[in-house]
């Protein structure tokens, strides 16, 4: 009669524990995936190219921490883990690169009317040479006025600035909506509003999207040091979106 012996299982030997140890989450994975994850935040800033390009930094760096991170994985497999998450980063970085930088691209192309002349309230801002000169409104700005040229530019309606919220002809534009609240009207400079007036029958409802205005631009220089409540730039608007 046969007699079965049973083995004890096989204990992992010195090296196999240690490979089990120290496989660890490798930490420049988990920063390329969040990287990946914060460049989402580009599709919040393709209505201004500039901007966008600007924040193409974050998924830039996604991308190089992502390929870093995948190298050093691929290099040190026993004993670091994370791949997954590497390529994660690595795809979201990349398409929001590609797609965001695109589109904020085309939209800068598409956008403008045509026969306006693109401005932005930058251009409205005097730079040294306007200040020296003793010339508060931009020598390209008071051009355009003089040629009377429609001009197109894109900004937020300040909420403050109309009585009703649907079907308004009359507002404030305003560069930016200072983190969605607005901030103090005499924080305001006045060269980062223009007071907009649509030709009739135009009339928009107010949102806080980004809106684009198209029309004669004048200005006021009576109103220069009256403070915001006096804007100093105007826009007879025959066009809004």
């Amino acid at each position: 009669m046969s007699t079965t012996t049973l083995q004890p299982p096989a204990t992992p030997s010195h090296e196999e524990s240690n490979t089990l140890e120290y496989r660890a989450l490798y930490s420049g994975a988990l920063v390329a995936a969040l990287l990946g994850v914060v460049s989402l935040f580009m599709l919040a800033v393709t209505d201004f190219l500039e901007v966008a390009v600007l924040v193409a930094v974050i998924p830039a760096l996604g991308i190089i921490m992502s390929l870093f991170a995948l190298r050093k994985i691929n290099n040190n497999r026993d004993i670091y883990t994370g791949k997954p998450l590497a390529l994660f980063g690595l795809v979201m970085s990349a398409v929001m690169l590609v797609g965001g930088v695109g589109r904020a691209g085309y939209i800068h192309a598409t956008e403008v009317p045509d026969n306006y002349a693109r401005i932005s309230f930058l251009s409205l801002k005097p730079n040294e040479k306007d200040k020296i000169a003793g010339r508060p409104v931009p020598k390209e700005a008071l051009e355009l006025m003089t040629e009377g040229k429609p001009v197109f530019i894109k900004g937020y309606i300040r909420p403050d600035s109309v009585q009703s919220r649907l079907g308004v002809d009359e507002f404030l534009l305003v560069r930016d909506s200072n983190q969605c609240c607005f901030g103090d009207l005499q924080s305001v400079q006045y060269f980062d509003q223009i007071a907009v007036k649509l030709a009739p029958p135009l009339t928009t409802d107010v949102t806080r999207d980004v809106f684009r205005i198209g029309g004669r631009l004048m200005c006021n220089p009576e109103n220069l040091g009256r403070g915001p409540e006096y804007p100093v730039y105007f826009i007879l608007a025959d066009y809004v979106e």
